[in-house]
C-alpha cells in the first residue's frame, strides 16, 4: 500500500473553533448525493495538508449502522482518491451525505472524484 493511501489522524479534522470556521468561512458546493464546503487555511496556520470531516445526518437515516455505513464508504472513496489534489494544499472540506437512500460505493466514490477535481481547479 502506498503511503499515500492512508487516512491518519492528522488528516482528520476535528476542534470546534475548526469546524465553525469552516461552515462560516467555506465554499460551497455540491455533487449528485453529496454536498461539500471547503476552506482554505490562511498562511499564519500551524497545521499543514488537506484535513477532511464526514457527516450523514440523523434527519434521513435514524438507524447508525446506515449512517456509519455510509461514512465509512465516503472516508474510503477520498483515501483512495486523495491524489487528486495536490497534497500541498492547506485546507479543510466537510463532506455531507444529502441523499435519503444508500447509495452504492461506485456512486458515491464518482461524486467524491467529481468534488476533489473541481476543489482542485480553484
Amino acid at each position: 500500500m502506498a503511503e499515500n493511501a492512508k487516512f491518519p489522524k492528522a488528516e482528520k479534522l476535528c476542534g470546534k473553533s475548526d469546524i465553525a470556521a469552516l461552515m462560516a468561512q467555506g465554499r460551497r458546493g455540491g455533487c449528485a448525493c453529496l454536498r461539500y464546503c471547503c476552506r482554505i487555511r490562511p498562511e499564519g496556520d500551524e497545521t499543514s495538508g488537506i484535513r477532511v470531516m464526514v457527516s450523514v445526518p440523523k434527519k434521513h437515516f435514524k438507524r447508525a449502522v446506515k449512517r456509519n455505513l455510509l461514512k465509512r464508504r465516503i472516508r474510503e472513496a477520498y483515501r483512495l482518491q486523495k491524489s487528486l489534489l495536490s497534497q500541498d494544499r492547506r485546507c479543510d472540506i466537510l463532506f455531507t451525505y444529502i441523499s435519503s437512500e444508500v447509495a452504492a460505493f461506485d456512486e458515491i466514490r464518482t461524486a467524491v472524484a467529481t468534488i476533489l477535481n473541481e476543489i482542485q481547479s480553484r
